[in-house]
């Protein structure tokens, strides 16, 4: 950790901004709303006012992985262009402030979750931010180029912590929203990585593209795209869903597996960058767009309009 003096000079300069940028806020949306879909689609209802704590508490609980994450990285965030303006490495705050804040935000989530909702959802949520912080961030995303594949797993447990927090347990429907989310994480995070290669390459971080090669990693992303489409069609297939959610998750399925394949077949290095910022630009919107058709189909089935 070569960077330390530079790093902890202008610490105490840390403003709410750093600490907010800790949190990782948008990522942070995309876990509320799956979160929200999860809570919303789970049998029962919740009172409004719990399942607005709920929500609260899986929102901090995503700050805190983010600011562990953070707290961790911080050597390696400081070598890529993509995160070295983030508050560790740019200096505006010290290391153990970021751990401090997210194991204090870590045990605040979870305890409220517990006492608001129920200790099913408040354990997931626990394993959920351990998952993340320890067994991706420590371990497993400098040792092995499936790193993204079992990282997505921490960003998939949002709709099944919202989902525990109506019901108390785990069920099929909740478990195929996971499986939607870890499908798709893999394909998302690598397309980024065919087109942001050098940046992960200078960091030592073992992605796909810099350690199997382009080809391989085109290949992952075709095979993963596949199993990804499929999952979407579990929801229609278990009668979960109806014909809209259906209807849409085609669609945007088939849009999914053309931008697939279309960076499967192409060679030439610029058109392949601009193919996998293709793909990666259009798999952000196509998990909102799959979870609000969840909603859509949901709220249309609670009118009587299917």
């Amino acid at each position: 950790m070569h960077h330390s003096n530079e790093i902890s000079t202008g610490a105490h300069e840390a403003r709410v901004e750093d600490y907010l940028a800790l949190l990782k806020p948008r990522v942070m949306s995309l876990v509320v709303f799956t979160a929200l879909v999860g809570l919303l689609l789970a049998p029962g209802g919740i009172n409004p006012f719990v399942g607005a704590v709920a929500i609260l508490c899986i929102a901090i609980g995503a700050g805190a992985s983010g600011a562990l994450n953070m707290w961790y990285d911080a050597d390696i965030d400081a070598v890529m262009s993509r995160t070295a303006n983030r508050p560790i490495p740019a200096g505006r705050m010290e290391r153990d402030h970021a751990l401090a804040f997210g194991l204090v935000l870590s045990v605040f989530s979870v305890a409220l979750l517990g006492l608001a909702a129920n200790w099913v959802a408040a354990g997931l949520l626990a394993f959920t931010i351990f998952f993340y912080a320890v067994i991706y961030t420590m371990w497993l995303k400098r040792s092995t180029p499936q790193n993204i594949v079992i990282g997505g797993a921490a960003g998939a447990f949002p709709p099944m912590v919202g989902w525990a927090a109506v019901t108390g347990s785990i069920s099929l429907e909740s478990v195929v929203l996971f499986l939607i989310i870890f499908l798709w994480t893999p394909p998302h995070f690598w397309a980024l990585a065919l087109y942001k290669q050098s940046d992960y390459g200078a960091a030592g971080i073992p992605m796909l593209p810099n350690v199997a090669g382009e080809r391989a990693t085109k290949v992952q992303i075709l095979v993963y795209s596949v199993l990804l489409v499929a999952s979407t069609l579990v929801p229609g297939w278990i009668g979960f869903m109806g014909p809209i959610y259906t209807t849409v998750a085609l669609v945007t399925g088939a849009g999914f597996l053309w931008f697939a394949w279309v960076l499967f077949r192409t060679t030439e290095t610029v058109a392949m960058k601009k193919a996998g910022r293709a793909l990666f630009t259009y798999s952000l919107s196509y998990l909102s767009v799959i979870f609000l058709a969840l909603i859509t189909d949901h709220v249309a089935k609670m009118l009587g309009w299917l």
